[in-house]
């Protein structure tokens, strides 16, 4: 089977080995006392052998075209016709033929006419022997039958190994596609929490330039380290090394929110978080943080960490008026694929939103 899995390339050559059944025809022939039917006989079997490789050779062709029935069926015709020109010389022995026959018509036509072909040869090869004189059962039918089964295991084998190909290729287009995915979410959350406090820096710089230069600098120069490595976590996230530390996220939560002017209540470490959680909760933190520098204008910020649970809670509007809940909706695809189960949406009677992600244990 080639890699398309279409039928062998050079199927002709395996077919071509079976062509020795033949012999016996061709025995039968040359012992013809008639000249005229033994010349007749034996160029039929010649031309017989010749007709049958080169449909063997052209099944790939006809096969990917779609028109192996219009071009095969007058083909069979013309083989038939041929082993008919065999049978004044060969007698039964003629019937041979029958089996090359039925295994190129199961292995070419639809199934839907290739198996009612295969059962009138097979009849004809039971019947013919009995009710012509002087001919014996030399088994032609039983040949038929098995030559058709087997033809047919073979046809059914290409089958599958072709959907087989089809679905590895499909399965491989689908993983690019994830994966592009994958990357166009990871860029989307990087940039747009290192941006947002790229930009709540830059207009606290701009406010501090009047008030307190050297204040103002130091902001200026974390600007340039924020660009610096949000261009790192790109370059990371675009070859496909990236990772994302729950520590460095409650860090980096902690200074964004402060530039931003925002109360924060952080937890001071991560170590009874699992290493399996620790980076779906640092996401979580990031797209929370995020949303409530850029969107809610909260001015207070609660986050508590647990083994299977991290909870945001802030006093602000929300980040669905603005954002559409894009990051949100990354954030659920996310926890999903890690089993867990995200929750959203206000704190109650009193303004707020709640961002609360759990894991089973």
């Amino acid at each position: 089977m080639t890699a398309t899995g279409g039928p062998p390339r050079f199927g002709w050559v395996f077919a071509a080995m079976w062509l020795f059944y033949l012999g016996g025809t061709v025995d039968v022939l040359r012992a013809q006392p008639d000249p005229y039917w033994r010349v007749i006989g034996l160029t039929s079997v010649a031309a017989f052998a010749v007709c049958f490789l080169f449909l063997m050779s052209r099944i790939r062709h006809l096969r990917r075209n779609g028109g192996s029935a219009r071009y095969t069926w007058p083909a069979l015709v013309l083989l038939l016709l041929l082993c008919g020109l065999q049978v004044p010389g060969a007698g039964d022995a003629a019937l041979t033929c029958l089996v090359f026959i039925a295994a190129l018509a199961m292995v070419s036509l639809p199934l839907g006419q290739a198996t009612p072909l295969a059962l009138a040869l097979f009849a004809v090869a039971e019947v013919l022997p009995r009710v012509v004189h002087g001919w014996a059962d030399g088994g032609y039918g039983l040949a038929v039958l098995l030559g058709s089964i087997a033809t047919y295991g073979m046809r059914v084998a290409e089958e599958r190994g072709r959907r087989l190909v089809a679905a590895h290729h499909e399965l491989a287009d689908r993983a690019v596609a994830d994966e592009r995915a994958r990357i166009a979410a990871d860029l989307h959350d990087i940039l747009g929490h290192s941006l947002t406090v790229v930009t709540v820096k830059a207009e606290l710089a701009q406010r501090l330039l009047d008030v307190d230069i050297a204040r103002a600098r130091k902001e200026l120069a974390d600007l340039e380290a924020l660009a610096r490595d949000a261009l790192a976590d790109v370059r990371a996230t675009a070859m496909g090394v990236r990772g994302i530390s729950l520590a460095g996220e409650i860090a980096a939560a902690r200074e964004a929110l402060a530039a931003a002017d925002v109360e924060a209540e952080l937890p001071g470490a991560a170590d009874e978080v699992p290493t399996r959680n620790r980076e779906l909760f640092a996401w979580t933190i990031r797209e929370a943080v995020t949303n409530v520098v850029r969107h809610s204008g909260a001015r207070h910020v609660r986050v508590r960490l647990a083994p299977a649970s991290v909870e945001i809670i802030d006093d602000g509007v929300g980040p669905c008026a603005t954002t559409g809940g894009q990051g949100l909706a990354g954030l659920r695809r996310r926890a999903e694929a890690h089993g867990a189960r995200l929750t959203t949406g206000p704190t109650g009677d009193k303004p707020g939103f709640r961002v609360y992600v759990e894991v089973p244990t």
